[in-house]
Protein backbone atom coordinates (compact mmCIF):
# COMPACT_ATOMS: atom_id res chain seq x y z
CA UNK A 1 0.00 0.00 0.00
CA UNK A 2 1.48 3.29 -1.35
CA UNK A 3 1.95 6.04 0.96
CA UNK A 4 0.86 9.43 0.76
CA UNK A 5 4.62 10.52 0.36
CA UNK A 6 5.02 8.40 -2.52
CA UNK A 7 1.59 10.09 -4.41
CA UNK A 8 3.39 13.23 -3.52
CA UNK A 9 6.19 12.47 -5.61
CA UNK A 10 4.60 10.95 -8.52
CA UNK A 11 2.47 14.27 -8.63
CA UNK A 12 4.85 16.58 -8.05
CA UNK A 13 6.46 16.69 -11.15
CA UNK A 14 3.19 16.96 -13.25
CA UNK A 15 2.37 19.96 -11.40
CA UNK A 16 5.46 21.40 -11.88
CA UNK A 17 4.78 21.25 -15.14
CA UNK A 18 1.84 22.86 -15.09
CA UNK A 19 2.49 25.78 -12.93
CA UNK A 20 5.30 26.57 -15.07
CA UNK A 21 3.93 29.69 -17.38
CA UNK A 22 3.22 28.77 -20.62
CA UNK A 23 5.23 31.24 -23.87
CA UNK A 24 2.85 33.02 -26.02
CA UNK A 25 3.64 30.82 -29.65
CA UNK A 26 2.52 33.44 -32.41
CA UNK A 27 1.06 32.17 -35.27
CA UNK A 28 1.11 33.02 -39.29
CA UNK A 29 -1.23 33.07 -41.66
CA UNK A 30 -0.11 30.89 -43.87
CA UNK A 31 -3.20 30.83 -46.48
CA UNK A 32 -1.90 30.60 -49.84
CA UNK A 33 -3.19 33.38 -51.97
CA UNK A 34 -4.38 32.74 -55.42
CA UNK A 35 -1.33 34.33 -57.94
CA UNK A 36 -2.36 37.11 -60.30
CA UNK A 37 -4.34 35.28 -63.63
CA UNK A 38 -2.24 36.05 -66.81
CA UNK A 39 -5.32 38.33 -68.01
CA UNK A 40 -4.62 40.45 -65.48
CA UNK A 41 -0.66 40.58 -66.46
CA UNK A 42 -1.84 41.63 -69.62
CA UNK A 43 -4.19 44.38 -68.90
CA UNK A 44 -1.59 45.09 -66.79
CA UNK A 45 1.20 45.80 -69.07
CA UNK A 46 -1.22 47.52 -71.18
CA UNK A 47 -1.75 50.04 -68.75
CA UNK A 48 1.47 50.71 -68.71
CA UNK A 49 2.14 51.25 -72.28
CA UNK A 50 -0.83 53.26 -72.70
CA UNK A 51 0.51 55.24 -69.91
CA UNK A 52 3.82 55.62 -71.79
CA UNK A 53 2.45 56.15 -75.63
CA UNK A 54 1.69 59.95 -74.39
CA UNK A 55 5.01 60.93 -73.50
CA UNK A 56 6.17 60.16 -76.73
CA UNK A 57 3.92 61.62 -78.64
CA UNK A 58 4.61 64.82 -76.89
CA UNK A 59 8.22 64.25 -77.75
CA UNK A 60 7.29 63.57 -81.19
CA UNK A 61 5.15 66.49 -81.49
CA UNK A 62 7.80 68.90 -80.51
CA UNK A 63 10.10 67.81 -81.87
CA UNK A 64 8.89 68.82 -85.86
CA UNK A 65 7.78 72.27 -84.37
CA UNK A 66 11.85 73.05 -85.33
CA UNK A 67 12.02 72.11 -89.16
CA UNK A 68 9.30 74.40 -90.23
CA UNK A 69 11.74 77.09 -88.80
CA UNK A 70 14.53 76.07 -90.62
CA UNK A 71 12.14 76.00 -93.95
CA UNK A 72 10.85 79.23 -93.47
CA UNK A 73 14.22 80.65 -93.04
CA UNK A 74 15.91 79.81 -96.55
CA UNK A 75 11.63 80.52 -98.25
CA UNK A 76 12.21 84.03 -96.89
CA UNK A 77 15.60 84.58 -98.19
CA UNK A 78 16.04 86.28 -100.99
CA UNK A 79 19.31 85.59 -101.87
CA UNK A 80 18.74 82.14 -101.64
CA UNK A 81 15.86 82.04 -103.77
CA UNK A 82 17.57 83.73 -106.72
CA UNK A 83 20.75 81.53 -106.57
CA UNK A 84 18.62 78.71 -106.75
CA UNK A 85 16.76 80.41 -109.69
CA UNK A 86 20.28 81.49 -111.34
CA UNK A 87 21.14 77.61 -110.78
CA UNK A 88 18.41 76.50 -112.69
CA UNK A 89 17.98 79.03 -115.43
CA UNK A 90 21.88 77.59 -116.00
CA UNK A 91 21.27 74.03 -116.19
CA UNK A 92 18.33 74.79 -118.69
CA UNK A 93 20.63 76.88 -120.85
CA UNK A 94 23.31 74.15 -120.61
CA UNK A 95 20.91 71.12 -121.40
CA UNK A 96 19.68 73.21 -124.71
CA UNK A 97 22.89 74.37 -126.17
CA UNK A 98 24.45 70.95 -125.75
CA UNK A 99 20.81 69.16 -127.15
CA UNK A 100 21.12 71.92 -130.35
CA UNK A 101 24.34 71.06 -130.73
CA UNK A 102 23.88 67.54 -131.19
CA UNK A 103 20.69 68.31 -133.09
CA UNK A 104 22.97 70.34 -135.90
CA UNK A 105 25.32 67.73 -135.57
CA UNK A 106 23.49 65.25 -136.01
CA UNK A 107 21.04 66.91 -138.97
CA UNK A 108 24.79 68.27 -140.60
CA UNK A 109 25.70 64.40 -141.21
CA UNK A 110 22.57 63.17 -141.98
CA UNK A 111 22.30 65.78 -144.97
CA UNK A 112 25.73 64.98 -146.29
CA UNK A 113 24.69 61.29 -146.36
CA UNK A 114 21.68 62.40 -148.58
CA UNK A 115 23.91 64.37 -150.72
CA UNK A 116 26.80 62.05 -150.68
CA UNK A 117 23.42 59.32 -152.00
CA UNK A 118 22.20 61.60 -154.67
CA UNK A 119 25.10 62.58 -156.70
CA UNK A 120 26.59 58.92 -157.03
CA UNK A 121 22.71 57.78 -158.08
CA UNK A 122 23.24 60.36 -160.57
CA UNK A 123 26.90 60.35 -161.76
CA UNK A 124 25.74 56.49 -162.46
CA UNK A 125 22.78 57.15 -164.84
CA UNK A 126 24.88 60.00 -166.75
CA UNK A 127 27.89 56.97 -167.16
CA UNK A 128 24.80 54.93 -168.04
CA UNK A 129 23.85 57.27 -170.32
CA UNK A 130 27.35 58.21 -172.20
CA UNK A 131 27.45 54.55 -172.90
CA UNK A 132 24.11 53.94 -174.80
CA UNK A 133 24.07 54.89 -177.91
CA UNK A 134 21.58 53.64 -180.32
CA UNK A 135 22.09 54.05 -184.23
CA UNK A 136 18.32 53.86 -185.22
CA UNK A 137 17.86 56.89 -182.87
CA UNK A 138 21.31 58.42 -183.20
CA UNK A 139 20.29 61.77 -182.76
CA UNK A 140 17.97 61.41 -179.71
CA UNK A 141 21.02 59.57 -177.91
CA UNK A 142 23.44 62.17 -178.22
CA UNK A 143 21.24 64.44 -177.39
CA UNK A 144 20.84 62.77 -174.43
CA UNK A 145 24.12 62.92 -173.98
CA UNK A 146 24.87 66.78 -174.05
CA UNK A 147 22.14 66.54 -171.12
CA UNK A 148 24.00 64.50 -169.14
CA UNK A 149 27.17 66.80 -169.48
CA UNK A 150 28.79 70.22 -168.90
CA UNK A 151 31.65 72.68 -168.97
CA UNK A 152 34.34 70.64 -171.08
CA UNK A 153 33.11 67.18 -171.30
CA UNK A 154 29.93 68.80 -172.99
CA UNK A 155 31.88 70.66 -175.40
CA UNK A 156 33.65 68.05 -176.47
CA UNK A 157 30.46 65.94 -177.11
CA UNK A 158 29.05 68.72 -179.12
CA UNK A 159 32.07 69.40 -181.10
CA UNK A 160 32.35 65.63 -182.09
CA UNK A 161 28.81 64.60 -182.58
CA UNK A 162 28.16 65.23 -186.23
CA UNK A 163 31.33 62.37 -186.57
CA UNK A 164 30.48 60.38 -183.85
CA UNK A 165 26.37 59.99 -185.62
CA UNK A 166 28.08 59.53 -188.85
CA UNK A 167 30.17 56.73 -187.43
CA UNK A 168 27.57 54.62 -185.46
CA UNK A 169 25.05 55.20 -187.79
CA UNK A 170 26.90 53.66 -190.80
CA UNK A 171 28.29 50.38 -188.07
CA UNK A 172 24.80 49.76 -187.70
CA UNK A 173 25.31 49.23 -184.08
CA UNK A 174 23.33 49.37 -180.54
CA UNK A 175 25.42 49.55 -177.22
CA UNK A 176 23.97 49.08 -173.65
CA UNK A 177 25.55 49.67 -170.59
CA UNK A 178 25.73 48.83 -166.73
CA UNK A 179 26.93 49.93 -163.53
CA UNK A 180 28.96 47.17 -161.63
CA UNK A 181 30.74 49.37 -158.74
CA UNK A 182 30.73 52.87 -157.95
CA UNK A 183 31.58 55.50 -155.22
CA UNK A 184 32.36 58.71 -154.39
CA UNK A 185 35.73 59.72 -153.93
CA UNK A 186 35.34 63.44 -153.09
CA UNK A 187 32.63 65.86 -152.14
CA UNK A 188 32.46 69.47 -151.71
CA UNK A 189 29.49 70.62 -151.47
CA UNK A 190 30.36 74.39 -150.85
CA UNK A 191 32.21 74.28 -154.13
CA UNK A 192 29.74 72.05 -155.81
CA UNK A 193 32.33 69.68 -156.86
CA UNK A 194 32.39 65.79 -156.99
CA UNK A 195 34.50 63.10 -157.81
CA UNK A 196 33.37 59.63 -158.77
CA UNK A 197 35.23 56.38 -159.71
CA UNK A 198 32.58 53.59 -161.77
CA UNK A 199 33.11 50.36 -162.84
CA UNK A 200 30.90 49.82 -166.09
CA UNK A 201 29.74 46.93 -168.57
CA UNK A 202 28.99 47.79 -171.95
CA UNK A 203 27.97 45.73 -174.56
CA UNK A 204 28.01 46.10 -178.36
CA UNK A 205 25.64 44.30 -180.66
CA UNK A 206 26.27 44.52 -184.27
CA UNK A 207 23.55 43.95 -187.36
CA UNK A 208 25.06 40.17 -187.69
CA UNK A 209 23.60 39.28 -184.16
CA UNK A 210 27.18 39.17 -182.56
CA UNK A 211 27.86 41.49 -179.36
CA UNK A 212 30.86 41.76 -177.68
CA UNK A 213 31.30 43.35 -173.91
CA UNK A 214 33.87 45.05 -171.77
CA UNK A 215 34.38 46.41 -168.64
CA UNK A 216 35.35 49.52 -168.68
CA UNK A 217 37.14 51.44 -164.93
CA UNK A 218 36.42 55.43 -165.31
CA UNK A 219 36.98 58.54 -163.11
CA UNK A 220 34.77 61.02 -163.67
CA UNK A 221 33.92 64.89 -161.79
CA UNK A 222 30.91 66.34 -161.38
CA UNK A 223 29.71 70.10 -161.21
CA UNK A 224 26.71 71.23 -159.46
CA UNK A 225 24.50 73.42 -161.81
CA UNK A 226 21.44 75.07 -162.18
CA UNK A 227 20.01 72.04 -163.65
CA UNK A 228 21.29 69.62 -161.04
CA UNK A 229 24.40 67.55 -161.15
CA UNK A 230 26.31 67.03 -164.01
CA UNK A 231 29.04 65.23 -165.31
CA UNK A 232 32.13 67.54 -166.18
CA UNK A 233 34.73 65.53 -167.35
CA UNK A 234 35.25 61.53 -167.91
CA UNK A 235 38.10 59.66 -168.67
CA UNK A 236 40.04 56.26 -168.12
CA UNK A 237 40.43 55.50 -164.66
CA UNK A 238 44.35 55.18 -163.36
CA UNK A 239 45.72 51.49 -163.12
CA UNK A 240 47.74 50.73 -160.45
CA UNK A 241 50.86 50.75 -162.30
CA UNK A 242 50.00 54.26 -163.25
CA UNK A 243 48.69 53.63 -166.84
Amino acid sequence: MDTKEDVEEETTPQAEEEAKPKSKVRTRDVTKRPSPKPEDEAEAEQESEEAEEPEAKAEDEETPSEEPKAKRSWHRDPLILVALAVTAASAVAAAWFGWSYHSASGDKSISQAHLRDQVLRTAEQEVVNLNTLDYSRIDQGLSLWQDSTTAELYDQIVQGRQQLATSVTKAKTVSTAKILESGITELDSDAGKAGVMVAVRVTVATPDGKSSASIRRLSGQLTRTSAGWKLSALGQAPTSSGN
